[in-house]
Parts: C-alpha cells; structure tokens; sequence
C-alpha cells in the first residue's frame, strides 16, 4: 500500500497542508494512521476522499460537501446519497426557475401595453391591472417581492414602472406555483439587472453557470462513486 504524506495531497489539489490536516480533523477525510514519531501516514484512499471532497465543494458548497462526507465515514451512505440528492433537486428547481423567468419575461416584453408603462399608480390601480386585491399586494411588499415609496404628505403607496413591471412578473410567477420568498428572489434579480431587458440579455449567463454546476455535479458524483469503490 502507497504511503503519502499531507504535502503530497495538497500539492495535487493547490492547498496548504494544514487544509488537509484540517479536513481530516472535520471528518471529510478517513482517519490517518500515525508513525511512532507522531507523523501522519496518508494512502491512496485519503487521495480518493479528498478528490471526492474537493468536488462535492465545487458542486453542492462546503456545508453539503461536508455533510456527505462526514455520513460517508460514519458508515450512513444513505444518508449521504440523500444529501447529494438535495444538490440535484436545488440545481433542477434553479434550472425551472431560469425557464419560468425566460418565459415571464418574454410575456412581459411582448405585451404591447409593458412599452407604455409610465406615471404613478396607486395600489388600488395596480391592484385593478393585475385583477388582485390590495391585500396581496400589501403581503407581496412584505415578503419584499414590491418596494414602493410613500407620498410624503398623504403616506400613501406609489407604484412606479418599475413597480408595475415587478408585480407583473410576481404574478406570472405565483401562477406558475413559486412561494413568495422564491418570487421575491427572482424580482430582486430583475431589479438588480437593470430591467426586463438587461436581465434577458443576462439570462445567457446564468444558463452557463448552470450548466457548469450541472457538470460539477456530474463529477463530484463519478469521485464519490470512485471513493466509494475503493
């Protein structure tokens, strides 16, 4: 059986041995054995374990990674298996969610009457163009999904385009089924991107990152099945 040292299991993935001391130490890697002098004697399998790790990290994030891992050696491989499942169930929803926005808010851009979107509404207003009641509105502004300002004389809400494109596609949202904190997510996300427009021009990117997780995924899963072969 290969012998390695902590430095020949850093070297190959770029970090410091006192990383791989410490993910031992964590129980992402089996226990080492121990030279009579005290040293820490590593074989190809904390090789295979820490290759498994790494890429779990990639994949799912250092909290499930660590998870797995830990289930991994205390002999629950169901338990692992159902936490990288979780990982293949986020980046699925995400995947949805990225089509439902595709569609939203190619619905949005396409309706003649979302060009012309200008002036102030009052909630009552809004409330009639979405065919909704005042009520769901106030709670879609405390799930932070609306963030309206107030007239400083009369304290009353102001919807602004901007507003009106937010519950537009809040709605379209909660239609599809999505909970109101996963609405207020995507709207923040629009917001953030500038616009409808800008936010479609940017959906190639996040289609990218998902397809980079969507294979990160894949490998940590080949490494995990390797480590657990071994």
């Amino acid at each position: 059986m290969t012998t390695l040292r902590p430095s020949h299991l850093a070297r190959e993935h770029g970090i410091s041995t006192q990383a791989v001391r410490n993910y031992e130490r964590d129980g992402f890697l089996p226990p080492a054995e121990r030279t009579p002098s005290g040293y820490r004697v590593y074989t190809e399998r904390h090789a295979a374990a820490l290759r498994a790790y790494l890429a779990l990290v990639t994949a799912t994030g250092h909290e499930p990674a660590g998870r797995i891992m830990t289930a991994l050696h205390a002999g629950d491989v169901d338990r692992a298996l159902a936490v990288l499942a979780d990982g293949h169930t986020r980046f699925l929803r995400d995947r949805d969610t990225l089509d439902q926005v595709r569609r939203a808010i190619g619905h949005l851009t396409a309706q003649p009457e979302h060009h012309g979107i200008t002036g102030i509404r009052s909630i009552g207003e809004l409330a009639h163009r979405l065919r909704l009641s005042p009520a769901t509105l106030r709670t879609w502004e405390r799930a932070g999904i609306l963030a309206p300002v107030r007239d400083r004389a009369t304290g009353h809400r102001i919807f602004r385009a901007a507003d009106v494109r937010d519950a537009e596609l809040a709605h379209l949202l909660r239609r599809g089924g999505y909970p109101l904190r996963h609405i207020a997510t995507v709207v923040d996300q629009v917001r953030t991107a500038g616009g409808t427009g800008e936010l479609a021009a940017a959906l190639d990117g996040w289609q990218r990152a998902l397809t980079a997780r969507g294979r990160a995924l894949l490998r940590a899963a080949a490494r995990l099945d390797e480590y657990l072969e071994g």
